[in-house]
């Protein structure tokens, strides 16, 4: 199984307007986005099912894994690439009997390296730390610190993914810290060219691989 991508990881936002939701997750794919991961919270199964099955599919033209995030049972059934599950979403070990060894299982670690820890233990193919930032989705969300990346860094094998209200002017300092990979919605999907947005946060990647 290849490592989990570093760049950019489009989180999608949450809408009943399938149409629209396609068509901005092309134009991040359009513009480079190594990965692409599926929330919606609320309680509309069919809608839900609908969304993720056909996010699949365009990911799967692009050559790009489409991750669930929270919901195991959605994952397996539109064979998705993988899930993302946070510390209330059930067990790492479960998703990866269910889904297999070839699917991405990723973990939320939030402040806590020691949680990354005992995710890497129990088989996460990436941690993700946060909120770095404030973010408009969740605003009130406890701070990570910068020291926490840097510390992850030698005691975590596998990518770090770096989320919370990144933007362009504040992503620089993340991957300086140590991320391979930064989870971006806001200054994706509340762009107005969705696709300059996503060229213009890969390029940061282009440029921290040149030096």
């Amino acid at each position: 199984m290849t490592a989990f991508p570093g760049g950019v990881y489009a989180i999608t936002p949450e809408t009943d307007d399938t149409a629209r939701l396609l068509a901005q997750v092309e134009a991040a794919l359009l513009g480079g986005v190594a990965a692409v991961q599926y929330r919606d919270k609320s309680g509309d199964i069919a809608r839900r099912h609908e969304q993720a099955s056909e996010l699949v599919a365009l990911c799967r033209r692009f050559g790009v894994p489409l991750i669930v995030n929270d919901d195991l049972r959605l994952a397996d059934l539109c064979d998705a690439d993988g899930v993302h599950l946070g510390r209330d979403d059930g067990s790492l070990r479960e998703a990866r009997i269910i889904l297999g060894p070839k699917k991405f299982i990723g973990a939320s670690c939030y402040q806590s390296l020691d949680l990354a820890q005992a995710a890497q233990a129990a088989g996460a193919d990436y941690v993700a730390f946060g909120s770095f930032f404030a973010s408009p989705t969740k605003p009130q969300a406890p701070r990570a610190s910068l020291e926490l990346l840097r510390d992850a860094g030698p005691a975590i094998h596998v990518p770090l993914v770096a989320i919370g209200g990144i933007t362009l002017a504040n992503a620089p300092s993340l991957l300086d810290a140590g991320a391979d990979s930064l989870a971006v919605l806001s200054a994706l999907f509340d762009a107005t060219d969705v696709r300059a947005a996503a060229h213009d946060l890969n390029q940061l990647f282009e440029t921290e691989s040149e030096q």
